[in-house]
């Protein structure tokens, strides 16, 4: 059936929608398996998991982070006009770690020639798992045309918390974007993201990326600010449910 759906939010009836929409839905985690859709041909109200064509599709999102081979661990997947490298500054230098990007390889050797980022400064590319110090990318000499330093084991295992990655849903928009997130708290976070999709006051359902499935959780909110250079915006939660609270905690506790 191609024809317009409703669904339930906060126990209200919403839509019409196009079939489109609660895939994407499905797919950002903020409609569940036995969440309630209806459209014309039904009698009643019916769970997710009970109609056929959702459970026979499924919405496959193309990502803004082109797929790294883990092992090959490479950074010239990258063409150099591409915003996919995250940077994470602190650990390289003594300091506080923060997260910053996306950027294009271009970006990120310029970084390195004014000394701003060095061999032990962590980086993330979608299909990684974890942060990885930019002297363990295989072209590094290639790139950077040195050979990198050693780096310790010791200096490896600073590197405690994986990537918080997220896919957001936009509110009325038939899309999915992926971002990184920082400043996490209960209240709310900043999402990382080449290409802000969203003005302040747009609602966002979000669902935490399947690599961190340790704090796996699904929320919704609005875009209280945009960030400076338009990389990305802060992101306050409305009614955060008992298990993104838990997760969001063990976040902080365990990483």
């Amino acid at each position: 059936m191609d024809g317009k759906w409703y669904y339930v939010e906060d126990g209200e009836r919403k839509g019409p929608v196009e079939k489109i929409v609660i895939d994407k839905f499905i797919e950002a985690g903020s409609i569940g398996d036995d969440d309630y859709i209806w459209t014309k041909g039904y009698e009643n109200w019916v769970k997710v998991k009970d109609v056929e064509e959702f459970n026979q599709e499924k919405v496959t999102v193309e990502d803004d982070f082109p797929e790294v081979i883990q092992g090959e661990m490479s950074l010239k997947v990258l063409s150099n006009n591409e915003n996919s490298i995250f940077l994470k500054i602190g650990t390289d230098r003594g300091g506080q770690d923060v997260e910053y990007g996306p950027y294009s390889l271009e970006i990120i050797q310029k970084l390195y020639r004014e000394n701003r980022i060095n061999e032990k400064t962590f980086l993330f590319l979608r299909g990684m798992t974890d942060w990885t110090m930019l002297a363990d990318f295989s072209d590094y000499a290639e790139v950077f045309e040195e050979t990198p330093p050693p780096i310790t084991e010791e200096d490896r295992r600073k590197n405690i918390r994986k990537p918080f990655i997220a896919r957001m849903y936009l509110e009325n928009k038939q899309e999915v974007y992926v971002g990184i997130c920082r400043d996490i708290s209960i209240g709310g976070m900043q999402v990382l993201i080449d290409h802000v999709p969203a003005n302040v006051g747009d609602g966002i359902s979000i669902n935490v990326h399947p690599d961190n499935t340790e704090h796996h959780f699904v929320a919704g909110g609005e875009v209280v600010r945009l960030l400076d250079g338009g990389q990305g915006f802060s992101f306050r939660f409305v009614d955060l449910n008992e298990d993104a609270k838990e997760a969001i905690q063990n976040y902080l506790t365990h990483g």
